[in-house]
């Protein structure tokens, strides 16, 4: 469990953004956007009040690996984070896919592999703990080029948690048991950006992993 009085500060592409940006008289959970990480949040809230545990949101539209490494040092760390969650990935594979011919938009897996080992090198020593989550993509086919390819970047970030001693939530695998009951139409317009219930299941599986269900 996080310790009383942390600051966490979760970081990530738009799926962790979820609308961040709306000012706090337009926002429900203004400042946290509308997504998993205003659901961590309410329920820290709720359920360990006491603990009080102050939660941010830094994560923004449109960023692979290496567009957050750019501005780790001035965005992250400059918030003297206790705690660090990174959700990354999906946008390194998706521009190979939807953007094939732009190739200074791609993050192949080297690069990914060696950005996000820097920082989680640079990052560890500086906080009480760094939580690596796994990108994912809402399609059962585990043969879809798209989905394999994710699959990859998905053993590369377990892979670096495992060397780098950080804790690793495979959201993946989470949404792969609720793909075996339900079309990706239920979780996700675009099988990438989820709708609340799909929230719900990153929130949880964090949740879960840091001890605080």
């Amino acid at each position: 469990m996080i310790e009383p009085g942390s600051k966490l500060v979760m970081v990530g592409d738009s799926i962790t953004d979820c609308g961040r940006a709306q000012p706090v008289g337009e926002s429900p959970r203004g400042g946290l956007g509308n997504g998993y990480v205003a659901l961590v949040d309410a329920h820290l809230q709720a359920l360990h009040p006491a603990s009080r545990i102050r939660v941010i949101n830094v994560g923004t539209s449109g960023n692979t690996v290496a567009d957050v490494a750019r501005r780790w040092d001035d965005e992250v760390m400059a918030l003297q984070p206790d705690y660090v969650s990174l959700m990354i990935g999906i946008n390194d594979v998706w521009r190979q896919f939807d953007m094939p011919l732009v190739t200074e938009r791609h993050v192949g897996i080297d690069l990914y592999t060696s950005t996000l080992q820097r920082l989680v090198k640079a990052t560890k020593p500086r906080v009480r703990e760094m939580v690596l989550l796994s990108p994912f993509y809402l399609e059962p086919n585990r043969y879809d080029p798209m989905r394999k390819m994710v699959n990859a970047y998905i053993a590369a970030m377990r892979d670096v948690a495992a060397g780098e001693g950080v804790l690793f939530v495979d959201v993946q695998a989470e949404f792969d048991k609720l793909l075996r009951d339900v079309n990706t139409w239920v979780l996700a317009p675009d099988r990438v950006h989820p709708y609340l219930n799909g929230h719900l299941v990153i929130a949880r599986a964090f949740l879960a992993a840091i001890g605080a269900l």
